[in-house]
């Protein structure tokens, strides 16, 4: 009987454990999956023209969820003396002491294996664009020490995915395209991320952490607004040398539609209404890529 007891014991220990790796990763809170992997979908259609190698999407959608996995885990190693300050972290697994700073880089460099291991079967050019992607999302946690605009060096990070996409699609990157769509997605995710910094300001005033809702100030909503037209625009372009038929057009219009109710959404700026806008950008994602996707169906 005491056995028993001492295997289930042990059993309960090993899935909490789990349960707060699980934690450490979010996968319980899989929103920034989407937002990492909705730019890497619309470029593997604007590489393919269409619908792109299976193989490769499947590639790229379990590499996007490795990750954005070992992005959350190194950043909270690297916030594990903020986190316990801020209403909104203090629970999270290393902040809290259910996970040892310790294991949490052991977590961090399985996840990156793994990612880089997932990503051998792409071609040299794709492989070689991998290594950048592991410094930015090991690099990205400790920018807000150094600058006033980690949402930057974020959307360098949540950009990688679409010149790796193309090299893996069509064996070379044509950066002139590549690059208006990580132009776009670069201001689609310093829009979004300082929405999600609004909510976090008076607590990140406190503790001395930099980010653009505190850099922007009181021009927070104006500078959002024109990044997300900026991203629209640039996408307009992408679309227009790709040749995507109408439903792009209304992709689009639907995306510029959601900037426009994030906008009133946070109009008093309260840090729930920010950090809800934030989350509504799952459907501006989800819009544009369903615009690239009809759009480059065959007409007629």
């Amino acid at each position: 009987m005491s056995d028993t007891a001492g295997t289930s014991a042990t059993q309960a220990v090993a899935r909490a454990k789990l349960r707060d790796y699980a934690q450490l990763m979010r996968l319980d809170r899989p929103i920034g999956i989407w937002l990492l992997l909705w730019p890497t979908l619309w470029a593997l259609w604007f590489a393919a023209r269409g619908l792109p190698p299976l193989s490769l999407l499947a590639i790229f959608v379990v590499g996007t969820v490795l990750m954005r996995s070992a992005g959350c885990v190194i950043n909270d190693y690297a916030d594990r003396a903020f986190d316990p300050h801020v209403a909104r972290t203090k629970q999270r697994p290393i902040a809290a002491g259910r996970v040892s700073p310790r294991e949490g880089l052991v977590l961090f460099a399985l996840l990156i294996v793994l990612a880089l291991l997932v990503a051998l079967p792409l071609n040299a050019q794709a492989l070689w664009l991998s290594l950048p992607a592991a410094l930015l999302a090991a690099s990205y946690p400790f920018a807000k020490r150094f600058h006033s605009l980690p949402q930057a060096h974020l959307g360098l990070a949540f950009s990688w995915g679409i010149p790796m996409a193309y090299a893996a699609t069509r064996g070379t990157v044509p950066w002139g395209e590549a690059g208006l769509l990580m132009a776009a997605n670069v201001c689609w995710v310093i829009a979004y991320d300082t929405l999600y910094a609004m909510a976090d300001r008076a607590d990140d005033l406190k503790i001395g952490v930099k980010s653009s809702a505190i850099l922007f100030g009181r021009f927070d909503r104006l500078i959002v607004g024109l990044l997300q037209l900026a991203a629209v625009l640039l996408l307009a372009a992408v679309g227009w040398r790709a040749g995507c038929a109408w439903p792009y057009d209304v992709g689009l219009l639907v995306a510029a539609m959601l900037c426009v109710q994030q906008q009133w959404r946070v109009r008093a700026r309260e840090p729930a209404a920010c950090f809800a806008a934030f989350l509504a950008n799952n459907r501006f994602g989800a819009a544009v890529f369903l615009g690239v996707a009809l759009g480059l169906l065959p007409q007629g």
